[in-house]
């Protein structure tokens, strides 16, 4: 069991008050961000959005020794630059932490829209719910449409418009119909709620 010091609490705001003392625009996103606004369930992940592109890894990675994360890969360079995320691991916590390298237009727009949880003496970023929803409708694995099913349920009033524009232009630019799929998990959401 994690020392209390070293609690998930801890880490995030450790993680926060790192950034912000950067000037790093980040969000919280994945099973920490789910943990919000849907199901309590079991993660010992901290996926973390940075408002950077990968030019900035010298910068993220002396971040990263600061706030006490140990780097995974040999060569930070190459693995970032084919996978824009670095890899880390917080040993006291026992958790592992992926900084992603992101500087699209929509990262831009979601780091605005940030969502800001008091932890401890600090506000932590968080993906927007729509975000979040719109994240999860792309990696599309069996657990993210779980993800979006009890979020959803969980919070039904949100700005669908937003999400639709940004799945349309997100099926453009991949050439698959995220919108399709975002509406037939929320259109059975519905029907199931109204029986």
């Amino acid at each position: 069991m994690p020392e209390p010091s070293t609690s998930l609490p801890k880490l995030l705001e450790k993680i926060a008050k790192v950034f912000e003392k950067e000037h790093i625009p980040y969000m919280i996103i994945g099973g920490q961000a789910v943990l919000l606004y849907g199901e309590p369930r079991l993660t010992k992940d901290i996926d973390v959005t940075l408002g950077l592109d990968i030019n900035e890894l010298p910068r993220i990675r002396n971040i990263a020794i600061q706030i006490g994360l140990t780097l995974l890969v040999q060569n930070e360079e190459k693995f970032v630059r084919e996978t824009m995320v670095l890899p880390t691991f917080h040993e006291p916590s026992g958790f592992r932490v992926d900084l992603i390298f992101s500087f699209s237009k929509y990262e831009q727009e979601a780091l605005k829209r940030v969502n800001k949880i008091k932890i401890g003496s600090i506000d932590v970023c968080y993906a927007s719910f729509e975000d979040l929803l719109i994240q999860k409708t792309i990696s599309g694995r069996p657990r993210d449409i779980e993800d979006i099913k009890t979020m959803i349920l969980k919070n039904p009033h949100f700005d669908i418009q937003y999400v639709d524009k940004w799945l349309q232009d997100f099926s453009q630019a991949l050439n698959l119909n995220f919108i399709n799929q975002f509406k037939l998990i929320y259109n059975e959401i519905i029907k199931n709620d109204n029986k």
